[in-house]
């Protein structure tokens, strides 16, 4: 019988809070069970796996990301609505040390939560490029560009991987800094 008041929420909300303690890649289902207090296989009344737990991970913390992130960025524009977002992603990543690598997850065609909450990360940003005339597949390539700044940025840090002697915010603000002129500077679409 599976614990009273224990839940698939409550599950993935605890193996949330696991992860950012003990790391993302040292989350186990006996782990989880023995912090929830029930035996591994009682949690699978709630979870159907290892996979599945991973899964609802990553929507979770996709949808903590996106809405960090469209909170900073409401009301704002062009660099400011930018450099918004992007701190609201490193903080993030800061605070959530476990949960930000199940962010990075491709959302799963068959999970509408999670497929919603990718778009509404993703989202945001296109919002604040469409701010800067870029929109279509140049927004693609705009999207795959903050990502891949930002998250290499985050991840560097979170592995102690900058070794040079200046202060990390001074660089994060000068790499969004880059990415604003880039923006700016957009080429505009060649003939089709």
């Amino acid at each position: 019988m599976p614990r009273a008041g224990l839940n698939a929420q409550i599950v993935v909300r605890e193996a949330a809070r696991l992860v950012d303690e003990v790391g993302y890649h040292r989350l186990t289902l006996a782990a989880l069970a023995n912090r929830l207090g029930v035996a591994l296989p009682s949690l699978y009344k709630h979870i159907k796996g290892a996979e599945a737990l991973a899964q609802q991970l990553s929507t979770l913390a996709t949808a903590e990301i996106a809405e960090e992130m469209t909170t900073a960025a409401a009301g704002r524009s062009g660099e400011d609505a930018l450099r918004a977002a992007a701190a609201a992603y490193r903080s993030y990543a800061r605070r959530h040390p476990g949960r930000y690598p199940a962010t990075q997850r491709v959302p799963d065609p068959a999970d509408p939560a999670h497929l919603a909450a990718g778009e509404r990360a993703v989202g945001v940003v296109y919002a604040i490029l469409r701010g800067y005339g870029i929109d279509g597949d140049a927004a693609v390539d705009g999207v795959r560009m903050f990502r891949a700044a930002v998250h290499g940025f985050v991840s560097l840090e979170a592995a102690g991987d900058f070794g040079l002697p200046r202060e990390l915010d001074s660089s994060f603000d000068q790499m969004i800094a880059a990415l604003g002129v880039a923006f700016r500077s957009w080429p505009a679409p060649g003939p089709a």
